[in-house]
């Protein structure tokens, strides 16, 4: 009888591609149902990965949180920020297509799915400091957008603006308004809150001491 052949070769590295998909995954399952009922198993079989690829990559669920934030941190610059710059140079309007970005967000998903960053911080700033430290730094890194369009109507009005204070309504409006909107099913909880932020905000882009 043949004795069978064995390799001595160690076996091929996990492909570089797949902590992006465990990863992708992850974040698509949280998003959809928190962090919570978000099971490692349930991420491995949409990634299409076996445990020991899991664990390659990421020593705990948390560990892999943290790299889906990471995630979020690339895809705030890619996929907001950076249409939303480029899409007009207005700095107000650039504060009003950000607000837009999530009510189409919220049409596109029939209202089931919120802010991720906005989910997380209400389901995890309790209970896992590391995780609630980048929650915040992606909140600010949210707000900075913003900061840029009041600085840029501070020295074009020649007004002194709170841009930090400024840029947290904003961000309020947003969250509230679209946890409003997601319990009642409707934009206008949303559209009524934009649209009192849009009479705020307008008189600080004259010109100091303009009556217009």
């Amino acid at each position: 009888m043949n004795a069978q052949r064995i390799s001595t070769a160690s076996p091929a590295p996990p492909h570089a591609d797949t902590r992006a998909r465990i990863v992708a995954a992850a974040a698509e399952l949280i998003h959809e149902q928190g962090y919570a009922a978000t099971g490692v198993a349930a991420i491995m079989e949409r990634a299409g990965v076996g445990s020991g690829s899991f664990y390659h990559f990421f020593e705990s669920k948390e560990a892999l949180l943290l790299a889906v934030l990471d995630r979020y941190f690339e895809r705030l610059e890619e996929e907001i920020a950076g249409p939303v710059r480029a899409a007009s140079a207005d700095p107000l309007e650039r504060v009003f297509l950000l607000l837009d970005f999530y009510r189409r967000f919220l049409v596109a998903t029939d209202f089931h799915l919120g802010c991720p960053i906005g989910n997380l911080a209400g389901e995890l700033a309790d209970s896992h400091p590391a995780v609630r430290g980048r929650l915040a730094e992606l909140f600010a890194a949210w707000r900075r957008l913003v900061v840029e369009s009041f600085e840029t109507i501070a020295r074009r009005t020649r007004r002194k603006l709170d841009v930090d204070g400024l840029s947290r309504l904003v961000l309020a409006v947003m969250e509230g308004a679209v946890m409003q909107a997601r319990v009642e099913r409707s934009l206008a909880p949303l559209d009524a809150a934009v649209a009192h932020l849009r009479r705020y905000l307008e008189p600080l882009t004259r010109t100091k001491g303009s009556s217009r």
